[in-house]
């Protein structure tokens, strides 16, 4: 039963790799998609109803998480042609959240990312960029993704630099 949670993250990871090969939005490319943002739920779910938890278990989420979110940059990159500015401030989330990693490996010796409130509110926001993007202006769903993903790295890097443990579900830097 041990093995289930973590079956489910390594099939994100499989599932976020076959996106590179699939047209984007078309019916294939939401079907998995769509099993993607499901494994990602379930992973989680599964493991804290079954008392299945551990670090393996969260490392490899927030890699499935990490190689999801490269895969669909990578996906919709050409599609959206982002301005400038709106790179080079995902270049800057992306320094954020490295950061984030390094000071948890100076610390804790461990590269790890918090499970905080922000960081899942980020993840809904990413995952419905995909289904919005025919209906709404790519600017702006850009700028709020953007605007989201800041708030939560720079919450998450806060955390890190002031907490003296490490605390892998910490909700949000406003609860202990």
């Amino acid at each position: 039963m041990k093995a289930i949670p973590n079956c489910i993250s390594f099939s994100r990871i499989f599932f976020s790799l076959i996106l590179i090969f699939v047209k984007p939005l078309s019916v294939a490319f939401y079907a998995i998609y769509i099993i993607c943002g499901f494994s990602d739920i379930m992973d989680g779910f599964i493991a804290r109803k079954t008392g299945t938890t551990s670090g393996f278990g969260a490392k490899l989420d927030s890699m499935a998480d990490m190689i999801t979110d490269c895969v669909l940059l990578f996906v919709f990159y050409p599609i959206v042609n982002p301005a400038t500015e709106i790179v080079i401030w995902i270049i800057s989330i992306a320094i954020i959240r490295l950061a984030s990693m390094v000071v948890a490996l100076k610390k804790y010796k461990t590269f790890v990312s918090i499970h905080t409130y922000g960081n899942k509110i980020t993840g809904i926001v990413l995952f419905i960029f995909p289904i919005l993007l025919p209906y709404i202006n790519t600017n702006v769903l850009m700028y709020i993704i953007c605007v989201v993903a800041s708030i939560s790295g720079i919450e998450e890097l806060i955390i890190q630099l002031t907490s003296s443990e490490l605390q892998v579900n910490r909700q949000s830097i406003f609860t202990k």
